[in-house]
């Protein structure tokens, strides 16, 4: 399945917060192998000892449980697997098996997580530590198979941990640390990464050794009770306001339930934070930041996006700083919650922020673009914000195309954008 390499000299790998976009490090001693993004998903959830899985096929997210049967059946892999009729039971199976105990595993794309809906916020509003794979792909209609962001943004209000990985490294990365961020603040944790551009593109990987992983990730200690001595009812229809309940106990109205997800979201930053720099310690790549930065802290131009578009945005970067333009890059990794204190921070002195979007918030502008807005607003930031609309359902995106869009936005100069700007060749 999988084609283990012999690295003798350096191999890039990521980093979560560096100057130059890609560190290097030997790796000589550790176990390299080229695989996919979906490869790398399976590898990442089989290290972390997942113990119940549900499944079904959606392209091009098929492989990564067709991978993690194969491990199940081979007895690499102890755990149930579930075959299941749809993306709604998958994640029904997922919530029902984290209730009672067991660290759970699923893995989607676009209309399968749109199928999800309903289930994403039971799992959240569970306060379930689910990890899942979305492996971004186009939303219909009409009906396209390719890439785009639209897809896992479409579900950012569930309550879900939202992860973005550049290359396959981080997604097995991002897919280890995800089961130790969930379990620490039960919050649901999604992983997601770009369709056929990384899902089904090879490159090398260091797999850790499962010694290491299980160091690094502890057992899973459920806060839900499964005894029959201790006979409960979880998720009942629970009222606006704080009531007793049969044994005189207050308990929380709804609107506490919901207050409660919204500190454990905002308290996950700090967790995603040292959760990355405990893998970084152990395995010598740190994701001790929300997003990965690139000749950020002097630029007067910096080019936002998420997923690999922001490592296409990096040869851009290359080419307008050959003509003379100071351009950085910053690739953002946590979308939920959305770091809104570190980016206004790090983008303080930029004159320019041009925000490339593959999704589309429908009547408004890209959402990384609103977000990114919403964070510099009263922070004093004096750049004007530029929006461009991108590679929905997989439209070829060029440096050279993004370069030609920085260097328009910044000739505009201070002029409003009323509305975002589509890259295409109509």
């Amino acid at each position: 399945m999988f084609k283990t390499v012999l690295v003798p000299n350096e191999v890039p790998v990521s980093a979560g917060n560096s100057k130059t976009p890609v560190e290097k490090q030997t790796l000589s001693k550790q176990n390299v192998k080229i695989i996919d993004g979906n490869q790398a998903a399976a590898l990442g959830a089989k290290l972390s000892r997942v113990q119940v899985i549900a499944a079904y096929p959606i392209t091009p997210q098929t492989p990564v449980t067709e991978g993690l049967s194969e491990f199940v059946e081979s007895g690499e892999l102890n755990a149930e697997y579930v075959a299941v009729e749809s993306e709604h039971s998958a994640m029904a199976v997922c919530t029902s098996a984290s209730m009672v105990g067991a660290r759970t595993f699923t893995a989607t794309s676009a209309h399968g997580l749109a199928y999800m809906h309903e289930m994403l916020h039971w799992a959240a509003g569970a306060r379930l530590p689910v990890v899942m794979a979305c492996v971004n792909r186009a939303i219909g209609a009409p009906w396209n198979i390719l890439n785009d962001q639209q897809d896992s943004i479409s579900q950012r209000d569930t309550g879900w941990i939202q992860l973005y990985a550049r290359n396959n490294q981080e997604i097995l990365d991002s897919i280890i640390q995800a089961y130790r961020i969930a379990e620490q603040v039960y919050v649901p944790v999604m992983v997601c990464y770009d369709g056929y551009l990384l899902s089904h593109a090879e490159m090398p990987v260091s797999v850790p050794t499962q010694d290491e992983v299980d160091a690094f990730l502890p057992a899973y200690k459920p806060h839900t009770v499964l005894d029959p001595a201790d006979i409960r009812n979880y998720n009942l229809v629970t009222l606006a306001n704080p009531r007793n309940n049969a044994e005189g106990v207050l308990c929380h109205g709804y609107m506490e339930i919901r207050q409660l997800l919204q500190e454990a979201l905002e308290k996950s930053l700090k967790v995603i934070l040292q959760t990355g720099r405990d893998y970084g310690t152990i395995y010598g790549r740190s994701y001790g930041n929300y997003f990965w930065v690139d000749g950020v802290k002097s630029a007067e131009t910096v080019i936002v996006a998420m997923g690999s578009l922001a490592m296409e945005a990096l040869v851009a970067a290359e080419m307008l700083r050959k003509e003379g333009q100071d351009a950085g890059v910053l690739g953002i990794r946590v979308f939920r919650p959305f770091p809104r204190e570190a980016l206004a921070r790090i983008l303080k002195n930029a004159k320019h922020i041009i925000v490339f979007d593959k999704d589309i918030s429908y009547g408004n502008e890209g959402a990384v673009c609103s977000e990114l807005k919403a964070a510099l607003y009263g922070t004093g930031a004096k750049a004007v914000v530029r929006n461009f609309i991108v590679g929905l359902g997989g439209r070829d995106v060029k440096a050279r195309e993004l370069a030609a869009a920085v260097k328009k936005s910044v000739k505009s100069g201070s002029t409003p954008q009323s509305h975002p700007e589509w890259l295409s060749r109509i």
